[in-house]
């Protein structure tokens, strides 16, 4: 018996089964992120996975048309509404008094980092020094989404001291645009006929244009809103529920306003965050609405399942050897960050002991801001411009093959492998420091821990589990 007024089509399927699985992450959400201390993007991905090309293959964006332009778009957007709700979860004026530990972080930190995974890169592939540049400025920033998934409000966040918190999400907010003259002095040292014409328009384009500039519009914009919220809301023209339309809203103007400018449409978004919440009036008037947590479990939870269908597995065998992409992932995520911070730590205030330096050491997970520097990065090369080509050309310069062919499957199984390990660090540290103590002091439910993660000190500067410190509290 034939039943024609059912039609199981890939489209359908997936507003059903992306649906259920935003339903079902809901109804145990309590249980996932608070009792098993796990995130969104993790198992997001494993259902894009699951569903994807290589699993039910019932998810497959390609056959859609959504090629390589798709997803440079909608990571850009995804990735411009993160770092404005960065920008506005931050303490009022945080950039301001916390000056030096940002600048640390986006200065010699993302440098050192850069240069890093340049070395794994070109001593594991043996590509040239100018096309690793290239690559590895993809993976050096911080990305804001997975960051958000550990240091929001999940009961394991409570557990990192908040001037700890503070600190590593003003980095991944700012540093996603902070990673633009890094991939674009790459680009210029691949493309420029001598060092001094790349030099200078490095400094022109990217440094004076794009990032000084971009925060300046940013700043603008955040508190031109914020002045005209205020007007409405004083004359009661304003009501409560469009206050999260007009915060999404405004996230969205930003990204249009930079990528219409040629703006570094990051630093645009979270400088307009910062500006838009620098009184604190924002926060306080929606406080209690849970915006963060509304665009955590919608947009970005659509983004790790959509990655997850578009990991390009066949290129794992095709272009690169799987045990070389491996080697690569393990000292990225190993070496990227870690002995950075560890130089650094005595000058950055926030982070007062070393375990607290080894946290933030390995906390720096590589997500969607490294999928959309891949794109831009073969944007530059194949089209020169910002707008990607839907696949890789066949007829492309022999100069550049090394990076259009191969940026997006490294960044791809690199960014799998950080999604996984940083997603699962939450639970694997509960564990390690529930059985740390004596087994009297173990709460029956791992969620139902309260104590900090194992050294670390608490906001005044005393050490838990039996350190002591003489950091001084943070300033407030």
């Amino acid at each position: 018996m034939s039943w024609p007024e059912i039609e199981p089509s890939t489209s359908h399927l997936t507003y059903l089964l992306l649906s259920l699985f935003l339903i079902a992450f809901a109804l145990f959400a309590e249980l996932v992120r608070n009792r098993i201390h796990l995130s969104e993007p993790p198992l997001a991905t494993l259902a894009g996975i699951a569903f994807g090309p290589r699993g039910a293959t019932i998810l497959d964006p390609l056959t859609w048309g959504w090629e390589d332009n798709i997803s440079q778009e909608f990571t850009r957007v995804v990735i411009g509404v993160q770092v404005f709700t960065t920008g506005i979860e931050l303490p009022a004026k945080y950039i301001k008094k916390h000056a030096r530990g940002v600048s640390l972080l986006l200065g010699p930190n993302m440098v050192a980092g850069w240069f890093i995974c340049t070395a794994i890169l070109h001593f594991v592939l043996g590509f040239n020094v100018r096309n690793c540049l290239v690559i590895a400025a993809c993976l050096t920033p911080t990305d804001p989404v997975l960051s958000a998934s550990v240091l929001g409000e999940a009961r394991f966040s409570q557990r990192i001291p908040k001037r700890l918190r503070h600190i590593l999400s003003a980095e991944s907010g700012c540093n996603d645009g902070s990673a633009f003259p890094l991939i674009y002095a790459g680009l210029y040292i691949m493309t420029a006929p001598s060092f001094g014409e790349g030099f200078k328009e490095w400094f022109l384009n990217v440094i004076i244009w794009q990032c000084s500039v971009g925060i300046i519009v940013g700043v603008i914009l955040g508190l031109a809103a914020n002045r005209a919220l205020k007007f409405s809301e004083k004359r009661n023209f304003l009501q409560e529920a469009t206050l999260f339309v007009f915060y999404f809203l405004l996230a969205i103007l930003c990204v249009g306003v930079g990528a219409t400018l040629g703006l570094d449409d990051f630093l645009v978004c979270f400088a307009a965050g910062q500006a838009f919440c620098w009184d604190g009036w924002f926060v306080s008037k929606t406080h209690k609405m849970k915006l963060p947590s509304i665009i955590d479990l919608l947009l970005n939870s659509v983004l790790f399942v959509y990655f997850g269908s578009i990991i390009p597995w066949h290129a794992f065998h095709d272009t690169i050897p799987p045990g070389k992409l491996i080697l690569i992932s393990v000292l990225v995520l190993l070496i990227r960050r870690l002995p950075a911070i560890l130089a650094l730590k005595p000058f950055i205030r926030e982070i007062h002991t070393w375990n607290e330096a080894l946290f933030a050491g390995h906390f720096g997970p590589m997500g969607v801001a490294a999928i959309f520097l891949a794109m831009e990065a073969r944007a530059r090369l194949e089209t020169g411009t910002s707008e990607v080509l839907p696949h890789p050309p066949r007829d492309i310069n022999r100069a550049y093959n090394d990076v259009i062919n191969h940026v997006w499957p490294i960044v791809s199984f690199v960014v799998l492998w950080s999604i996984m390990v940083h997603g699962f660090s939450a639970l694997v540290m509960a564990v390690i420091g529930s059985f740390s103590r004596h087994e009297k002091e173990r709460a029956p439910l791992l969620g139902s821990e309260t104590a900090r993660l194992y050294g670390m000190a608490n906001e005044n500067g005393d050490m838990t589990d039996g350190e002591e410190s003489g950091s001084d509290a943070e300033e407030t």
